[in-house]
């Protein structure tokens, strides 16, 4: 759709700008929470200047999800929320979700009202017991149908020693050198690990539930796919333990991590 502005004094139509409807990726917050101070407090926590994940996002887009929580009463923690979300580097441009009274707030503070989510719920957020905090699968890619510019992958050509962290934002990952314990690299797409994996590894970490992370050494601390965790403190299998293999999400529902070996 293109609009032509009519009604310059001229009569004749601008030539100095159209109007055209767009379809944009978006990041959404899945608010679970009606406590927008405690709400705020994790945010700067996970993604925040002080966290371990400063630099996860980039002034992204945000669109903030209220469908699963009633907000309607946090009018005077608006700000403190916002707030929250500059530190992260995250900048919230619409809600969904909201009563009349919520929406009202919102758009008071600028935000416009997004329709709301009709897709099917993928796999869980939840991650397992004993699972270090890590970017969460709830803060995920509302995906346009339009198709996107292809992201080149991220390569990495030497070792990852232990404190290094690698982000490939918006695409895959591939290391051709060790990831020692205590690194970790992290995509937005699929890691690749042309080497042994012994540090942690997070794929899909924007909430793709198809990325996967292949490795020719699966060693590592922890694996994740789109959120949800498993650490290795109990030891894999022996046919993937130091031997090439692969990490994906099951196919079947159960929400749940699937390793195993590489076939020749």
């Amino acid at each position: 759709m293109s609009v032509h502005p009519t009604g310059s004094h001229s009569g004749s139509t601008p030539t100095t700008f159209d109007i055209k409807s767009a379809q944009l990726s978006l990041v959404a917050l899945v608010v679970k929470t009606p406590r927008f101070s405690q709400l705020a407090q994790d945010l700067i926590h996970q993604f925040g200047p002080i966290s371990e994940n400063p630099d996860f996002f980039d002034q992204d887009p945000l669109v903030l999800d209220f469908s699963n929580v009633d907000v309607s009463d946090q009018e005077a923690h608006w700000p403190e929320l916002l707030s929250a979300l500059k530190n992260c580097r995250l900048f919230a441009v619409a809600v969904r979700g909201l009563s009349p009274s919520g929406l009202e707030q919102a758009k008071k503070r600028g935000l416009a009202e997004a329709p709301a989510d009709n897709k099917k719920p993928t796999a869980s957020t939840k991650k397992s017991a004993d699972a270090p905090a890590g970017p969460s699968k709830e803060i995920g890619q509302d995906k346009a149908p339009a198709k996107t510019e292809a992201v080149p992958a991220l390569v990495i050509d030497k070792p990852l020693r232990s404190g290094q962290k690698v982000y490939a934002r918006g695409g895959d990952l591939v290391v051709m050198a060790m990831v020692n314990r205590g690194a970790e690299v992290i995509a937005d797409g699929n890691i690749h690990v042309y080497a042994p994996l012994r540090g942690k590894a997070m794929a899909g970490a924007r909430g793709n539930t198809q990325a996967r992370i292949f490795s020719l050494c699966m060693e590592p601390e922890l694996v994740s796919i789109a959120g949800v965790y498993r650490t290795t403190e109990k030891e894999l299998a022996s046919d993937v333990l130091g031997k090439p293999a692969q990490v994906r999400l099951s196919n079947d529902g159960q929400e749940k991590l699937i390793i195993e070996a590489l076939s020749a």
